[in-house]
């Protein structure tokens, strides 16, 4: 390990002991809904949800009936990330116009995502439209994170609480969590990387020149576009060529414009068709 690894590696874990008390300490007032300057503005809100979800927010349960929550709410979850996945072509904020995504990955993003492993086996700019990654992963980015941090915080309850039939209400600290923990921060992260000219919009996919010409082998298909196969049935492929780009508008992070060359400036403003030259390999 070089020494510039060992600073950082040092660094971080400084930071991460200054850190402890007080976040900790904002955790706990989070989770006991005791934040006088957040609270205020938050509490309508998290008594609406509470309403509408018809929860009692003093009344608690055991570890079976918490359990069970937790089961639901994320099976509940699951459900949605996968019909999200499935109905994206007929929904709207898809300006692709990308088609459904198969039975096996949409389960398997699905699970991956509600279990908060999110694990990808896609490429997300030329598979998922923006509705999708909102709605689907966003979100889950979440809720997942909520589920995994309410059960930290039952089990330190069933630790402190030795004889207590409870260890709280799995809808009030899932609401509280993303509330006063998740929500804030991630406006704070979010304000930063605004600052910085990162960007997300609904507008369709922007094709750019690039730079350098891009070289890689495609398959060669027929006259009614089916993939050309040789005799073992292995795809037969040609050279290609690219010097353009699609670039992603709504997960397309970019700096500012004056922190670009003015080449690169000039590049991204040009309204150019898609070329690409072929060269077949026989």
């Amino acid at each position: 390990m070089t020494v510039n690894a060992l600073l950082q590696f040092g660094l971080f874990i400084i930071v991460l002991l200054l850190l402890t008390k007080p976040v900790g300490h904002y955790i706990h007032l989070a989770m006991q809904g005791k934040l006088p300057w957040l609270s205020t503005l938050v509490r309508p809100l998290e008594n609406l949800i509470y309403k509408l979800a018809g929860i009692n927010p003093q009344q608690e349960s055991g570890w079976k009936h918490y359990a069970l929550g937790l089961l639901l709410f994320n099976l509940l979850g699951l459900l949605v990330v996968f019909l999200l996945q499935q109905w994206q072509a007929w929904l709207p904020f898809n300006p692709q116009h990308f088609a459904g995504i198969s039975l096996d990955s949409s389960f398997n993003t699905a699970v991956s995502f509600v279990a908060n492993t999110n694990w990808q086996g896609y490429a997300g700019e030329s598979t998922m439209s923006y509705l999708t990654q909102m709605l689907a992963l966003t979100v889950q980015n979440f809720l997942s994170a909520a589920t995994g941090i309410a059960v930290v915080i039952a089990l330190i309850r069933g630790f402190v609480r030795h004889s207590a039939q409870t260890i709280g209400n799995f809808w009030v600290d899932v609401t509280r969590i993303t509330l006063y923990i998740l929500l804030p921060l991630s406006l704070l992260l979010a304000t930063a990387l605004m600052s910085q000219g990162v960007i997300q919009n609904f507008s369709p996919y922007q094709s750019v020149h690039t730079l350098e010409t891009s070289h890689y082998q495609q398959p060669m298909l027929d006259e009614s576009g089916a993939v050309i196969k040789d005799a073992s049935g292995n795809a037969l492929t040609q050279a290609a060529t690219s010097i353009t780009q699609q670039i992603a508008m709504g997960q397309w992070p970019r700096r500012k414009p004056s922190s670009y060359s003015a080449l690169t400036v000039a590049a991204f403003s040009m309204p150019t068709p898609h070329t690409l030259t072929k060269t077949p390999r026989h």
